[in-house]
């Protein structure tokens, strides 16, 4: 065990279930208990959903290194110098953060590795919280690396365990590809014992670890050879499966959950289970085109296995039959191949109508700290907001409307910048505010604002500090001062670092995000200076142990005017009872708001007391640490 291990706090060994224990996993958790179990050494990751919980996880288990990294680009590194010991190795990372990583990728394919290394990329089919719908078995195509694609908890499991001693059989990372529906479903695992895995220590070969171009030369041949037996592998591969079934009017090719879909759609029909996806394993394919009528792909989400069985000279239907975008369900199977047989199709009409939901737009919780920001934001006029990626992307939304674009992460401190230096006439007027989150700026903002701040920029930069990465679930960060396990670690001062980066240390703000005068005042003086300026705001986020809630507030129901002032900050522990017109002095109809305050829900932040012109919110009965601000 390495000292930076045994300085963590790891639960006792005792803990942990015994080997053939039958344990009700989500697939996140059961690749964790697989990589305890396969005696990997070092984990790295970056929270992003779907795949957040994996190295959540796998900080549980004892003699593991297990660390948050600041991008996901640093976890591959990481894991990849750890590999180059010798030791076995891991990171995790959503679909979007395999791009950030793929610098590291695109080289690790040429050097290979030495201890086994695995990486679990979760793609979010259906993007329930991502900006796009990635289909990374893409990247495994560009980079010639072998995929496994689990299609339940006991597979996640049970394929991490393989992908080890498939990584050290042949020298390569190993891409684990998940979707959503692997890792959040619960299913039932039955575990086994870990596996002591001893470094075998580091190997000294400067023409395999040092990519210079005289040396990548003569490892891209090696890299085709590789692939060629990997092929080899793929076909003989138990995870590969061909089930020849009975009604064999059409066959399925599929992979990962839609081979779930697939047989509660099609019971009886042949199926080729690619578990062992890429390289794919083309005789199996011919094997199973010649068994059946009509040869269907069902893939998530791109025509990827499509192509490449057209290619090869396979007739087949895929993405002509079913949809490019979002999880293929039994539902959306069922119409589609019942029409292919030019049978009645099966409707959604003679399914069971699904259950009235009430709307629940997402929304940022009671008492946030980014409320107040964007607020503070709507209530400014002639000036362009660029945002980025995590809870504070909510401030697009309603009652806001506070954020004009949203790329990716990093992306609103370079596009803020390329505003400022692309601003024309008709934007003369306009100033241009970036908004960002402590963990997104640590993650892939700092390059951004040493950039603005060498090239002379002008806009004002809001760094959102909750002390966590919030929307993935509260992960610490470098930003909090604690590591995955919550032990002390060292805090970043984000004057001091962005006073590094260049910005004047005059032109560095921190406010309270709770004060709305005060974080007024900062942002119209800031957006008004010819410069590049940072305000940062911060307060714990509502879910982290540092955050201390206070009395909450009601509304005396005889002094509210119906202004709707309240309604405006956005806090969904307002509701709002009843509205009705009026007419103002100047003969204009307006709609007021009389509302409510949910006691439950409230933690007395007092955003909402300060817009309240009647004085109507007051405290409730409730605890008495009330927070120390005070209607002026």
């Amino acid at each position: 065990m390495s000292v930076a291990v045994a300085a963590s706090a790891p639960p006792a060994a005792a803990a942990i279930p015994a080997a053939g224990s039958r344990l009700f996993l989500s697939g996140n958790e059961a690749i964790a208990r697989a990589v305890w179990e396969a005696g990997c050494q070092v984990a790295a990751a970056y929270p992003g959903t779907p795949s957040t919980e994996i190295l959540e996880t796998v900080a549980t288990y004892p003699d593991v290194y297990a660390e948050w990294s600041v991008n996901e680009k640093v976890s591959m590194e990481v894991a990849l110098g750890a590999s180059m010991m010798g030791a076995r190795a891991f990171c995790a990372m959503k679909h979007v953060g395999l791009n950030v990583a793929a610098d590291c990728l695109m080289t690790m394919t040429l050097t290979g590795v030495h201890g086994g290394l695995v990486i679990a990329v979760a793609d979010d089919v259906g993007m329930a919280s991502s900006q796009n719908e990635q289909d990374s078995r893409f990247y495994a195509r560009f980079a010639h690396l072998p995929v496994l694609e689990p299609s339940d908890s006991q597979e996640a499991y049970t394929m991490t365990k393989a992908a080890f001693a498939l990584s050290e059989r042949y020298e390569t990372p190993v891409i684990l590809r998940l979707t959503a529906r692997i890792c959040h479903v619960k299913g039932l695992v039955t575990v086994g014992a870990r596996e002591a895995h001893t470094p075998t220590g580091y190997r000294k070969d400067a023409a395999r670890w040092v990519m210079v171009p005289a040396h990548a030369k003569h490892r891209i041949p090696w890299m085709f050879e590789r692939e060629k037996r990997l092929r080899e592998e793929a076909e003989a591969s138990a995870y590969n499966v061909l089930e020849e079934g009975s009604d064999r009017r059409v066959g399925f090719i599929t992979s990962g959950p839609c081979y779930m879909h697939v047989k509660e759609a099609f019971p009886a029909a042949p199926v080729l289970k690619l578990g062992f996806s890429h390289p794919l394993p083309l005789e199996k394919v011919r094997s199973l085109a010649r068994l059946v009528e009509t040869l269907v792909v069902v893939e998530e989400v791109e025509p990827i296995l499509e192509n490449e069985i057209k290619a090869a000279g396979i007739a087949c239907h895929g993405k002509d039959l079913l949809p490019k975008i979002g999880e293929l369900s039994p539902q959306v199977i069922k119409p589609a191949i019942a029409a292919l047989l030019a049978e009645q199709p099966l409707t959604q009409e003679k399914l069971p109508p699904p259950a009235p939901v009430f709307p629940r737009p997402p929304t940022l919780c009671a008492s946030c700290p980014h409320m107040g920001v964007y607020y503070t934001l709507s209530q400014l006029k002639n000036i362009i907001v660029a945002g980025d990626i995590g809870c504070y992307t909510l401030g697009a939304g309603h009652p806001w409307n506070a954020l004009d674009t949203t790329i990716c992460m990093g992306a609103a401190i370079t596009v803020a910048h390329g505003m400022a230096k692309g601003r024309g006439p008709l934007d003369a007027n306009k100033r241009i505010l970036s908004v960002i989150g402590d963990s997104t700026f640590l993650h892939m903002g700092l390059q951004g604002l040493l950039d603005a701040t060498y090239n002379r920029s002008n806009f004002t930069l809001l760094i959102l500090d909750n002390g966590t990465v919030g929307m993935t679930g509260g992960q610490n960060t470098p930003a909090n001062g604690k590591d995955i396990r919550g032990n002390p670690a060292p805090k970043i001062d984000f004057r001091k670092l962005v006073e590094a980066l260049g910005v004047k240390p005059e032109r560095i703000r921190t406010v309270d995000p709770y004060e709305l005068p005060t974080l007024f005042k900062a942002i119209r003086e800031e957006i008004k200076v010819d410069d590049v300026s940072v305000i940062i705001a911060y307060r714990p986020c509502v879910l982290t142990e540092d955050f201390k809630p206070a009395r909450p507030y009601k509304v005396l129901e005889e002094k509210c005017t119906g202004c709707g002032n309240c309604v405006e900050v956005g806090c969904p522990a307002i509701h709002v009872m009843r509205r009705e017109k009026a007419i103002k002095p100047s003969g204009k109809e307006v709609e007021l708001s009389f509302v409510s305050i949910d006691a439950l829900a409230c933690t007395g932040c007092g955003l909402c007391l300060q817009p309240c012109a009647p004085e109507a919110i007051v405290p409730a009965a409730g605890i008495d640490n009330v927070l120390p601000l005070v209607k002026k």
